[in-house]
């Protein structure tokens, strides 16, 4: 009901909007700083002008799109390992996990080439609900191809703009007009060098969910842009589509999605009712008959594929079933399993030497490739995949084997888990342990070799300070004890001789809770004696078994007063 309740106010909203969509198409932007230049072209004022050609008509050529609102509730996200006992949400508010991926995938991207551009995933989850209801609900294949191509219509000025073909027909398949492409609804001409191979194939492809959402990121993140300030936002999505009415929904996505959502399986998003163009249902049929669609673009000049008959067969003729359509990789999976994951330890603060792998095999236990699973850190740990997340996604190879990124360990000890779940679909999954150890050392020595010596009652006047190592390497943040034994063959407390001074000023012989520097120094505090003199020891040791005995001394000083010579006898 909410979501209907949105679409109407959708539909009015564009009623009502039409004059005013038809003054943006004439001055290519609505947006405050935004201005045409010379060729007509809308552009940020003070930015410099886009690449794109047709950087008037934005990324889509002003396609239409959906006017679809938001639900009015947001629901709780729900948990994607198949542990919810909780009735489903509307899948209208759910996003395909394949297509998720991508976004999040895409801005982690972004925040590492373009950081001051400050991309929220969010926001290329709200242009792909607004362009094709997530890839038409998430039916894209493990690498985040659409199983189809989604077309807009062709760009030929009858109610839309007129931009003849760029591409030969190679991603569209007209060579009279364009048409925008794929999840996010790129025009081949834009796509021309806003392009981007976001899932590693080595194929730029408008129809691959990883390769669009990236694209649509670096094309939000252009001209400096930073979309943590609203001006630059409404800037970059007018900059995607000139229309006001489009920035206004996207940003009603926005908020939707930034209060919080939930991943669903590939392929059972709903796809939205009302378009802008007045139509209703789904933009992505395409201009010739549906092929299965291959991440490359077909070749200008391709014969199209012969229709099927229509005669029906004659009485008495066997009948062959039609040709089912084969599972995607995804389908075909019937669980996870480990594939020889090594134990899987390290010390705090270093890399785990070891990867998880996994493998996805079918009912008859054999592997399946180019699935993609999701590798989940959970437990009370700072450990972290490299890179700082603690969710990462891997791409099964020919054998059907993913192997996980390496394992950071931070500063937590103890032991953690870490979930292997396969994304698009719900099977059984491996579920790794990992631990992380203290820091150790292994040698432990003093950085001076100056007596220390003291007098009765008074106080040392060198400090002593260690210097700890690991395998020959610097020893940070390990954990030193210092305690005055009574001898090197009596590791008891002693109870006389030096001593340390706590905060109160009150005796102590045994300090605890020191660590080294990160240069792998610990400088202990003063030390002081009381009247007993004799030879004493200091012994101080670490985490992982290094041991320095050191020795002290208090002894009284020396006498330097010489007797006086005897005066020599008066001569008589």
């Amino acid at each position: 009901m909410a979501a209907q309740f949105g679409r109407r106010l959708a539909k009015g909203a564009t009623t009502t909007a039409v004059a005013a969509l038809a003054v943006a198409a004439l001055s290519a932007s609505q947006a405050p700083g935004v201005t045409a230049d010379d060729n007509g072209r809308s552009t940020a004022a003070g930015a410099e002008a886009s690449p794109d050609p047709s950087a008037g008509n934005g990324a889509t050529g002003k396609s239409p799109y959906y006017t679809d609102l938001p639900p009015l509730n947001t629901p709780s996200p729900a948990p994607t390992d198949g542990t919810s006992t909780s009735a489903p949400v509307e899948s209208e508010a759910g996003i395909p996990a394949t297509v998720l991926d991508a976004y999040k995938k895409a801005a982690a991207e972004l925040q590492e080439s373009k950081p001051g551009c400050n991309l929220p995933w969010q926001l290329l989850a709200a242009i792909g609900q607004v362009e094709s209801g997530q890839a038409r609900g998430g039916r894209v294949d493990a690498d985040g191809t659409t199983t189809s191509r989604i077309l807009g219509p062709q760009l030929d000025g009858n109610g839309f703009a007129l931009i003849k073909d760029t591409d030969n027909g190679a991603y569209d398949g007209n060579s009279a007009y364009d048409s925008a492409v794929g999840p996010m609804q790129f025009i081949p001409s834009t796509w021309a060098w806003a392009g981007r191979d976001g899932n590693g194939d080595g194929v730029k492809d408008p129809n691959n969910v990883y390769d669009a959402s990236l694209a649509a990121g670096h094309y939000l993140c252009r001209n400096g842009w930073d979309l943590s300030t609203d001006g630059d936002l409404d800037r970059a999505v007018l900059s995607y589509n000139p229309s006001r009415a489009y920035l206004n929904t996207v940003r009603s996505w926005l908020e939707y999605f930034r209060k919080g959502t939930h991943e669903i399986p590939d392929g059972t998003g709903t796809v939205p009712d009302s378009r802008s163009d007045g139509s209703s249902g789904s933009p992505s049929t395409p201009a010739s008959p549906s092929t299965p669609h291959t991440s490359k673009p077909s070749r200008p000049g391709s014969p199209s594929p012969t229709p099927p008959s229509t005669t029906p067969p004659s009485p008495g003729t066997p009948t062959t079933p039609p040709p089912t359509t084969p599972a995607t990789p995804t389908q075909s999976v019937d669980h996870l399993a480990d594939s020889g994951t090594a134990k899987l330890a390290a010390m705090a603060g270093d890399a785990f030497t070891e990867k998880i792998s996994t493998k996805a095999e079918n009912a008859a236990g054999k592997g399946v490739a180019k699935v993609r699973i999701r590798y989940t850190i959970v437990g009370d740990t700072d450990a972290t995949f490299t890179g700082g997340e603690k969710v990462a996604t891997a791409l099964t190879d020919s054998s059907g084997v993913a192997t996980a990124p390496a394992l950071q360990a931070g500063e937590t000890t103890g032991s953690f888990a870490v979930r292997a779940t396969l994304i698009g679909r719900t099977v059984t999954g491996p579920i790794y342990s990992a631990t992380v150890t203290q820091r150790v050392a292994d040698v432990l020595v003093r950085t001076t070799d100056t007596a220390l010596t003291c007098t009765p009652g008074g106080q040392f006047a060198d400090a002593v300070q260690v210097k700890a190592t690991y395998k020959k390497a610097v020893a940070d943040k390990v954990a030193v004890t210092a305690t005055l034994i009574k001898s090197a063959d009596d590791a008891t407390e002693n109870d006389k001789g030096p001593y340390f001074k706590d905060a109160d000023g009150k005796t102590v012989r045994t300090l605890t809770g020191l660590t080294t520097d990160a240069d792998g120094l610990l400088k202990l505090p003063q030390l002081y004696s009381d009247d007993t003199t004799g030879t004493f020891v200091l012994r101080i040791t670490t985490a992982g078994g290094a041991t320095l005995d050191v020795t002290l001394t208090v002894a009284a000083a020396a006498d330097t007063s010489a007797s006086p010579s005897p005066s020599p006898s008066a001569s008589s």
